[in-house]
């Protein structure tokens, strides 16, 4: 069984957290395209087992949440006039929830903008901390009763902001201006100081940035929903794990306790064998006693 070298899966993996795209990768690398794309996909699925595993008992005291759009195949205005459309194409949010101070994502879910999305999203998020937390949130409805759904043991607000009116036009793609924003208290007493979605939204920035797939007004959005999920299960391993917070000085995993040193991607590469072992060789005669049995 063929299998790149340790040092050019390394490099693969590190462009694609980097920004660049599966193609420009395959064409950097002299890798195909096919190799590229089944290395994502053994790496998303071993990272994500990773996170699951390791990012438990997170002790924070101030947690924001926010959800980033993409998309899968077509827009979802654009779908109906797709050739050929999988089930799963269209618009694809990823819901994310950051502890404000060691800035470990702590927990983010796939899928459309609805409270049952809502709700698997906060389910898991509970299911990390270790203590009572304050949870800070936008303004969409979908918290409200995700929050209340799975009875979240928390001093929740909402941060609901206000925007300008001043669009440039029906082609403008930036949003408006943010004039204002009201603090409102939903549950417990939340300490007015952190109600406060800043860190989530500078997330949602190194997210577009550090995946070409994020991209807006390009082509290198997701062809396929299941690689838009092992690109970011393979995204989130590195940011906690591996890329050293400039703040912080150590990585977000490293902030949080969970981990005691900076991982490389060589661990990440070691995570995808460990999880996808190289079966036995049978020698050729083993063969041969084989297919005269069978005959």
């Amino acid at each position: 069984m063929n299998k790149l070298p340790v040092q050019t899966r390394v490099q693969i993996l590190q462009v694609l957290c980097e920004g660049s795209s599966m193609r420009s990768v395959s064409w950097a690398t002299g890798v195909s395209i096919n190799t590229v794309s089944k290395l994502l996909i053994d790496a998303g699925l071993a990272c994500a087992a990773f996170h699951d595993k390791t990012v438990r008992g997170v002790a924070a005291k101030a947690v924001q949440c926010d959800e980033i759009w993409s998309f899968a195949y077509a827009k979802q205005k654009n779908v109906k006039f797709a050739k050929a459309a999988p089930e799963e194409a269209g618009d694809v949010w990823t819901w994310t929830a950051i502890d404000a101070d060691s800035k470990l994502i702590v927990s983010w879910h796939v899928g459309d903008r609805s409270q049952h999305t809502g709700i698997a999203f906060m389910g898991d998020l509970k299911a990390r901390l270790a203590n009572r937390v304050q949870l800070t949130t936008d303004g969409h409805k979908a918290y409200l009763k995700a929050v209340a759904a799975v009875d979240f043991d928390a001093d929740y607000a909402m941060l609901n902001k206000i925007f300008a009116t001043d669009y440039a036009g029906a082609g403008r793609y930036s949003p408006p201006n943010c004039i204002g924003a009201v603090k409102q208290a939903i549950m417990g007493e939340p300490d007015p100081d952190l109600i406060n979605t800043s860190f989530a939204e500078r997330q949602n920035l190194t997210m577009r940035m550090s995946m070409r797939r994020f991209t807006r007004l390009t082509n290198a959005f997701s062809k396929k929903f299941e690689n838009h999920c092992h690109a970011l299960a393979l995204y989130f391993v590195f940011y906690n794990f591996c890329r050293v917070h400039k703040t912080l000085g150590a990585t977000p995993a490293m902030a949080a306790g969970l981990i005691d040193r900076v991982m490389k991607m060589t661990d990440v590469v070691a995570l995808v064998d460990a999880a996808n072992p190289v079966p036995a060789v049978r020698g050729p005669y083993k063969k041969r006693e084989t297919e005269e049995i069978s005959n």
